[in-house]
């Protein structure tokens, strides 16, 4: 915080939160127990916010490493969302449903999600802000309305927020782990239905691109195959995952020794096929796509479902192992 006491007087538009911390909070970064109670935050928005002088803890000074003491109040000073930055484009989107409070939508395999350094257009992003008005800009953040995100070779349905209500109630959601998230994956190998995978995931200490299970630092990450399909040398399975963790689902049935079909990054390429898989090799991505999503709206609380079918380019490729399969 810089020195500074107190947060500067609230303007009309900024929101005040006060937050008790309790004794199963004490010890905690300050920056951990904030991003663990202000649903729609990330970790990277509140340092942001505690560099800037908009969070409080008494009249010490802070940062955000500096550990939390039960009994104390935290003050945050929430600044209005500011518009969003990228620009909109007319591109392809397909879009399952579309209410006052939220759109769903099924991203397609190759489109990032948000801009970042080297994709600053083309997003998904890009796409929304052409299609859908009035999205949510929580926190300042760049990324309108994104409560969740896909990697940029994984397809499927992803539920994006209208407004800052939604947002944050999606958020919480995700956070406590009520929406249910189902994949659908080509794996080397055979792997049963049934298995549960419990391996926390931290980033990779020799590449920071990539996750591991064996980092030092990681977060809690389980992943459940729900169903099973074997096709002589892969398997097509259904996962589920409560949490949300990056590259998850690729890092965890890697670790496993069952990497996804088509993921370079985490071992799932092969040079020499066999001629009933050759149709494996022509894949330009991981043979990964979010298949179901199911949570509660934030207006109306129904539960609300949508699914996603295999697109064209995976669905060619496990036709054709289906049928070289059956003539074994």
């Amino acid at each position: 915080m810089n020195g500074t006491s107190a947060p500067p007087p609230a303007s009309p538009a900024t929101r005040r939160v006060q937050l008790d911390v309790g004794p199963e909070h004490d010890g905690w970064r300050l920056d951990r127990f904030l991003a663990a109670l202000l649903a729609g935050h990330s970790r990277s928005q509140i340092q942001r916010l505690i560099k800037e002088g908009l969070v409080a803890a008494g009249a010490r000074r802070i940062r955000p490493s500096t550990a939390v003491r039960a009994g104390e109040t935290v003050v945050v000073e929430i600044p209005p969302p500011t518009p969003a930055a990228p620009a909109a484009e007319p591109l392809p989107l397909s879009i399952l449903h579309d209410d006052l409070d939220l759109v769903v939508v099924d991203k397609p395999a190759g489109m990032v999600v948000h801009p970042a350094a080297g994709h600053a257009s083309g997003t998904l992003v890009n796409a929304l802000l052409h299609h859908v008005k009035n999205l949510s800009g929580i926190g300042g953040e760049e990324r309108p309305g994104i409560v969740h995100r896909l990697d940029r070779g994984t397809s499927g349905v992803m539920v994006v927020a209208k407004h800052d209500r939604a947002h944050e109630e999606l958020s919480r959601q995700f956070r406590d782990r009520e929406i249910e998230k189902e994949y659908i994956a080509l794996v080397w190998g055979v792997v049963q239905a049934g298995r549960r995978i419990d391996l926390p995931i931290g980033r990779d200490p020799h590449d920071r691109q990539k996750m591991s299970a064996r980092a030092r630092r990681a977060r809690s990450a389980v992943t459940r195959v729900i169903g099973a399909e074997h096709l002589r040398g892969v398997s097509l399975v259904r996962v589920a995952i409560a949490t949300g963790r990056t590259h998850q689902i690729r890092v965890h049935l890697s670790a496993i020794g069952h990497p996804i079909v088509g993921d370079a990054t985490y071992g799932g390429t092969r040079r020499r096929l066999p001629p009933h898989l050759r149709r494996i090799g022509g894949l330009e991505r991981p043979f990964l796509h979010a298949s179901r999503l199911v949570f509660t709206h934030p207006r109306d609380l129904r539960r609300m479902e949508f699914e996603s079918p295999l697109p064209d380019d995976l669905e060619s490729v496990l036709e054709d192992i289906r049928a070289a399969s059956a003539q074994r």
